[in-house]
């Protein structure tokens, strides 16, 4: 099989992607253990992708339990350049219903105490992450979006939350005065990751319920809610193969700037840097220091 340069991460209600050919699961290992479950390697429409159940098939991990640097790092090893992130959210603003999709631009991170990266032990790295969605990316699933007939709103801001309880009322309507549209558990710790390892990355946030601020938060029952789980879960791989097509085409050097991410942020004296974390890190910082 060719080199995977799309990676697909599902999240709750997409545990597998339909569609996929030529499939070969892989289980891995990484210097922060093993990814939350195996990879899948195949191809949709003939185009090679690497799909990986952010919260294992079953849904094992909560938000705070998923193993999200051996995630990123074993996409990386199989030579993943772009990421499409699909996650379930909960909208903070009226415009944004149910089984609407939104692609933020922009995080607020309400995580406590996650390991969102991948340096210390004696290499610091600063990386750029004023804007931690990839623009040419989100452009494309957006288009992919209209394609597919499926409502999306691109840009906006993911408030990224600990969970695995849902917000306070008091805490969606702080959110919601800040201006943040949608409220999620996962993606920012991804995000980040994610531009340490030079990958382009994109969220799709695709709404199944409003947060507990609507009126009628509370007659929304989990029949309802797994509803629209499923419903985004066709959609979402309606839109993924969209966006595989386009990336598909576009074969030529990414400009984005996400592939260079690492070039100004590396801090550390080469000649100090511990050989173990020179060797953990090579696939990271191998174009930079040999």
């Amino acid at each position: 099989m060719s080199q995977a340069r799309i990676g697909i991460i599902g999240g709750s209600g997409l545990y597998q992607m339909p569609g996929l050919t030529a499939v070969e699961e892989r289980r891995m290992e990484t210097p922060y253990g093993p990814p939350s479950d195996a990879v899948i390697l195949g191809e949709l429409d003939g185009a090679p992708v690497a799909f990986l159940s952010r919260h294992g098939r079953g849904h094992r991990f909560s938000p705070s339990e998923v193993p999200y640097r051996a995630n990123i790092y074993a996409l990386k090893l199989l030579g993943v350049e772009q990421i499409l992130s699909l996650s379930a959210v909960g909208s903070l603003k009226a415009e944004h219903p149910p089984l609407r999709f939104v692609l933020p631009d922009q995080f607020i991170d309400r995580t406590q105490g996650r390991r969102a990266t991948f340096f210390g032990d004696g290499l610091v790295a600063h990386v750029g992450f004023a804007d931690p969605t990839c623009a040419r990316l989100r452009r494309l699933v957006a288009a992919a979006c209209a394609a597919a007939q499926v409502g999306v709103h691109s840009g906006g801001t993911y408030v990224n939350m600990e969970g695995p309880a849902f917000s306070t009322r008091a805490e969606s309507n702080l959110y919601r005065s800040w201006g943040a549209d949608v409220i999620g558990m996962t993606n920012l710790t991804e995000a980040k990751l994610a531009r340490e390892a030079e990958i382009c990355y994109v969220t799709v946030a695709m709404v199944t319920d409003f947060d507990c601020w609507h009126p009628e938060h509370d007659a929304v029952t989990v029949t309802e809610i797994i509803n629209n789980l499923n419903r985004n879960a066709a959609n979402a791989a309606t839109v993924v193969r969209e966006t595989v097509q386009r990336l598909a085409k576009d074969r030529g050097a990414r400009d984005c700037g996400c592939g260079s991410a690492l070039r100004h942020a590396l801090i550390t004296d080469p000649k100090l840097i511990p050989a173990e974390t020179r060797a953990r890190l090579q696939p990271l910082i191998g174009k930079y220091i040999s």
